[in-house]
C-alpha cells in the first residue's frame, strides 16, 4: 500500500507543478484556449493522443469489445491509429490550422459562425457541444471506481472528487499548455503502463502462444459453432466489429476536443512530425488496449456478471488486473488515472471556451456590455469549474442509482456530436459551395438520429432495425447521413458570397518561403 500511495502522490506533485509552470502562458484567452497557437509537435501529438483514449477506452470499450470479439479487437486500436490518428492528420490537419487563423476562430461553433458568417449556426453548435459533453465527460469517471476500490479500497465517490479536483487545479493555472505539459507526461505513462501491463497477463498466461491455445478452446457466445472464433482474423462478427471501428476512427473527425487540437499547431514542422507521433502513440495504446481486451475471456470464471451469460464489462480488466504486483497495479491506476485525467482537461477546456465565446460573449455584446479580454478570461476559467463540477455529480449519480436515462445519454453522446460535426467541418474546410443550410441539416440529422436512437432504447423498441439500434451502429449511420446532406443541400440551396469565400480560402494560396529539405527547386539548375 505504501509503494502505491508513493507512486499516486508523485504523480499529483508533478501534475501540480507543471500547472504552476504553465501559469503565464494562460494570461490571455488565446494563451488559456489554443496556447497562443505555439504548441510543438510532441506536445499536440501527445495531447490528441491522450485526448482520444481515456479510462473509457482501457477499462470499458477494451473489455467489452474484447470479451466479443477476441483479439481481432485489436483491428479497433489499429484503425484509431490509421484513420482516427495518420489520416485525420493528413486531412484535417494543415487545412484546420490554416483556416481558423484566418477566421481568428478559437472553437469550432466560432469556426461554423465565422465560416458561414451565421450567427444561428454558432449558437446551434454550441448547444450541441454543451449537451453532448457534459454527458460524454462523465463517462470518463466510469472505470476508476473498480481500480481504486481493488488497489485503494476507496469509495467511488472520492475517487471522482480527486480526479476533478486535481483536473481543476491544473487547468485553471495553466490553461491549455499545463494541460497539453501534463498529456506528454500521462502519455508516457500510458505507453510503459500498457506495454507492462500486457506482458505481465500474458505471462501469467504462460506466454503469448499459451494463451491463445487457451483462447481458442473458448467458444464465443456471438458464434459458438465457430471453432477458435475468439483468436480469428476478423473475429466471430466482422460487421458488428467493423462497426466500432468506422465510429471510433472516424468519429474524432467531427469531436470539438480533437479537432481544437490542429488550432494549436505552431508550424509545418509540427504538423510532419505529429502526424507520425500520434499514429505511433495510438498504435501502442490502442492496439494495446484492445489486444489486451481479447485475453478478457480467459478470466470468465472470475469477472462479475448482471445476470447468467452477461457479464459486467467494467470488471473485465480490473479482473485482468487483479493479480498483478503492488507497483505494477500502482502504475496501472496511474495509467487509467492519466486516461482519464488528460481527456478530462481537453473536454472541460473545449466545453468551458465554447459556452463563454460563443454564447455569453454574443449575449453580452447584443446587450450593448461587450466583456473585457480578461472578463472573458474569467467566464472561462468559472465555466470549467462548472462542468467539471456537473460532470462529477453526474457520474456519481448515475453510479450510485439506477437512472438509466444518464447511462444512454453518455452513450450516444460521441455519435451525436460526431454525426453533427464532421461533415459540415470537412467540407468547409476543402469546398467553397458548401452551405449554412447544409450544415445546419446537418446538425439536425446527426443529433435527430441518435435521439431517436437512445428513445428507442429507452422503450424498448429497435431503432429502424436490430442493427442499428446500437448506439455504435446509430453514429456511423449519423456521420454516413451527413457525408451525404452535406452535398446534396449545398448544391439544391443558395451559394453563399462568392467574396467573402474566397477570401477565406485565398489563405491555403498564400505563398510562403520553404527549406531546401522541405521542397525541391530549380532555381539553382
Amino acid at each position: 500500500m505504501l509503494i502505491k500511495v508513493l507512486i499516486l502522490l508523485c504523480f499529483f506533485l508533478v501534475t501540480l507543478g507543471v500547472g504552476l509552470a504553465c501559469r503565464r502562458s494562460a494570461a490571455d484567452v488565446n494563451g488559456f484556449v489554443l496556447g497562443s497557437r505555439a504548441v510543438g509537435s510532441w506536445l499536440t501529438a501527445f495531447a490528441y493522443g491522450t485526448s482520444y483514449f481515456s479510462a473509457v477506452l482501457f477499462v470499458g470499450y477494451a473489455g467489452q469489445f474484447g470479451w466479443k470479439y477476441g483479439v481481432a479487437a485489436t483491428w479497433i486500436g489499429l484503425g484509431n491509429a490509421f484513420f482516427g490518428s495518420l489520416l485525420a492528420w493528413n486531412v484535417l490537419g494543415r487545412r484546420t490550422r490554416i483556416m481558423t487563423q484566418q477566421l481568428d476562430s478559437a472553437t469550432m461553433p466560432e469556426f461554423f459562425g465565422k465560416r458561414f458568417q451565421s450567427p444561428v449556426l454558432r449558437v446551434a453548435a454550441a448547444a450541441i457541444v454543451f449537451v453532448f459533453l457534459i454527458p460524454y465527460t462523465a463517462s470518463l469517471y466510469n472505470g476508476l471506481s473498480r481500480l481504486f476500490g481493488m488497489a485503494f479500497n476507496i469509495d467511488y465517490t472520492w475517487c471522482v472528487l480527486g480526479m476533478a479536483l486535481l483536473t481543476a487545479a491544473y487547468v485553471l493555472l495553466g490553461g491549455y499548455m499545463a494541460a497539453a505539459v501534463n498529456d506528454f507526461i500521462q502519455g508516457v505513462i500510458m505507453i510503459f503502463g500498457i506495454t507492462a501491463v500486457i506482458w505481465a497477463v500474458l505471462n501469467a498466461n504462460g506466454g503469448m502462444a499459451a494463451a491463445l491455445g487457451s483462447l481458442s478452446a473458448i467458444p464465443s457466445p456471438q458464434a459458438p459453432g465457430m471453432q477458435g472464433a475468439l483468436i480469428s482474423f476478423f473475429g466471430p462478427c466482422p460487421l458488428e466489429l467493423l462497426g466500432v471501428v468506422l465510429l471510433t476512427s472516424f468519429g474524432t473527425w467531427g469531436l470539438p476536443q480533437m479537432v481544437g487540437k490542429f488550432y494549436a499547431i505552431t508550424d509545418e514542422g509540427a504538423i510532419a512530425k505529429g502526424t507520425v507521433i500520434s499514429t505511433a502513440f495510438a498504435v501502442i495504446v490502442a492496439g494495446g488496449c484492445y489486444f489486451l481486451g481479447g485475453f478478457g475471456q480467459l478470466y470468465a470464471s472470475s469477472v462479475e456478471y448482471a445476470a447468467p451469460g452477461k457479464p459486467i464489462f467494467d470488471s473485465i480488466i480490473p479482473t485482468m488486473l487483479s493479480g498483478l504486483p503492488d507497483i505494477l497495479l500502482g502504475i496501472v491506476v496511474i495509467l487509467v488515472l492519466s486516461a482519464s485525467m488528460s481527456t478530462l482537461s481537453s473536454l472541460v477546456i473545449t466545453s468551458g471556451s465554447t459556452l463563454a465565446l460563443d454564447i455569453i460573449t454574443p449575449m453580452l455584446k447584443r446587450r450593448g456590455k461587450s466583456p473585457t479580454a480578461q472578463a472573458q478570461l474569467l467566464h472561462i476559467r468559472l465555466l470549467v469549474v462548472f462542468f467539471i463540477a456537473v460532470s462529477s455529480v453526474i457520474a456519481i449519480v448515475q453510479a450510485k442509482s439506477s437512472v438509466t436515462f444518464i447511462a444512454q445519454l453518455m452513450g450516444i453522446s460521441w455519435g451525436a456530436l460526431a454525426g453533427a460535426f464532421l461533415a459540415p467541418f470537412l467540407f468547409a474546410l476543402y469546398w467553397k459551395r458548401t452551405t449554412e443550410a447544409a450544415a445546419l441539416a446537418t446538425f439536425i440529422s446527426g443529433v435527430g438520429i441518435m435521439c431517436a436512437c437512445m428513445a428507442c432504447r429507452f422503450a424498448g423498441v429497435p431503432f429502424i432495425t436490430p442493427f442499428l439500434s446500437s448506439p455504435i451502429n446509430a453514429g456511423v449511420l449519423a456521420m454516413l447521413a451527413g457525408l451525404v446532406i452535406v452535398p446534396v443541400v449545398s448544391i439544391v440551396t443558395a451559394a453563399p458570397e462568392r467574396a467573402a469565400v474566397d477570401a477565406m480560402f485565398a489563405s491555403y494560396s498564400r505563398k510562403v518561403t520553404v527549406n531546401a529539405s522541405t521542397s525541391l527547386s530549380d532555381a539553382d539548375d
